[in-house]
């Protein structure tokens, strides 16, 4: 197995961390062990990373009052070249991602309650805005739901409708890309979540006819079935966690095979584990990160890696392939204000 490359975003002082930009690191796919390469790229808080499906571009948001993203290409030992920075037409961009055919990018604006649309030319390279749709509404919190807040972009690898997670408003909204225009045209109302969720992130199933919402707020895990024709029918909730105290969900996924759901939860500093053999989630294990706020978690191959903002590190573990559950290896790999890791 040859060493692959995995890139870190994370805060830097713009918004209150202590990275610098965005770090490479060499991953032993064995072993699992992370070797970090340093800065590759001296961008503003790149608290989220994608990659393109097919091109060697990797994409950026800075997460900033006037909101940014930045678009880079990618060099075989790690090394990023760039491409251009659009400004994303609100504050606080925090996710992104690419249409499944790789036309389109779509980025979550945290603080304006809005996603933005950028068309891709054939190098990968954002054009002009073509789109931004603001969201209105609000939540029961009022400090944390005094107005939209979307927070996760998640288009259909089937071509089915994008969803929009909306901590603000407690929703996940529906929209058609009009490929032509660059235009979003939305499907119906929203889906509402139970009132003081608080939807941070969303996990598809691979087989497209569920998905799991983490509630940032609540503390809990919605189970949805999804429909061919892009509607979501909520099959109940559970506790996202066991422990007692601050439980704040943050990065939601399901195993590469299927069979289980993984929890980030900060506050308590652990990863959930859930079986995916009923009708709702089945906690099987909670295993501690050794830090307080894993903010951001990738599963690929064997491992799993857990990037941990206020620890300044990320977390190795091996996943046991017949319990799901995680094993952490090595000592903790330092990296200031982690908040994403991209395979």
């Amino acid at each position: 197995m040859t060493a692959t490359i995995v890139h870190i975003g994370g805060y830097t002082a713009a918004g209150g961390g202590r990275g610098d930009g965005i770090v490479a690191a060499r991953r032993d796919p064995r072993t699992g062990a992370l070797t970090p390469l340093g800065t590759v790229a001296v961008t503003p808080s790149p608290s989220f990373l994608v990659r393109h499906p097919t091109l060697p571009v990797l994409y950026a948001v800075n997460e900033l009052p006037e909101g940014e993203v930045s678009a880079f290409r990618t060099g075989e030992r790690g090394e990023l070249t760039p491409l251009g920075v659009r400004p994303t037409g609100g504050a606080e961009p925090c996710h992104l991602a690419v249409a499944p055919d790789g036309r389109h990018l779509f980025v979550a604006n945290y603080g304006g309650g809005s996603v933005a649309v950028f068309p891709l030319d054939p190098a990968g390279v954002p054009g002009e805005r073509s789109d931004l749709v603001v969201h209105q509404g609000h939540g029961p919190d009022p400090e944390r739901q005094e107005k939209a807040h979307t927070h996760m972009v998640s288009p259909d690898p089937e071509g089915g409708p994008l969803l929009a997670v909306d901590l603000g408003t407690d929703s996940v909204y529906r929209y058609d890309l009009d490929a032509a225009s660059g235009r979003l045209v939305p499907r119906a109302s929203q889906v509402r979540t139970a009132p003081g969720t608080g939807p941070r992130h969303l996990a598809r199933h691979p087989d497209g006819r569920r998905c799991w919402l983490a509630g940032e707020l609540d503390g809990t895990v919605t189970a949805y079935e999804l429909t061919p024709e892009g509607a979501l029918h909520q099959r109940g909730r559970v506790d996202a966690s066991e422990r007692t105290g601050h439980v704040q969900p943050s990065e939601i996924a399901v195993g590469p095979d299927g069979r289980f759901l993984y929890v980030g939860i900060r506050g308590v500093g652990t990863v959930s584990v859930f079986a995916l053999d009923g009708e709702l989630p089945r906690l099987v294990a909670e295993v501690a990160t050794g830090g307080e706020w894993p903010r951001h978690f990738v599963l690929t191959g064997e491992h799993l890696y857990v990037a941990d903002e206020r620890a300044d590190m990320i977390r190795v573990f091996w996943v046991d392939p017949d319990s799901g559950v995680p094993e952490a290896v090595g000592e903790p790999v330092p990296v200031p204000s982690p908040t994403c890791v991209l395979p």
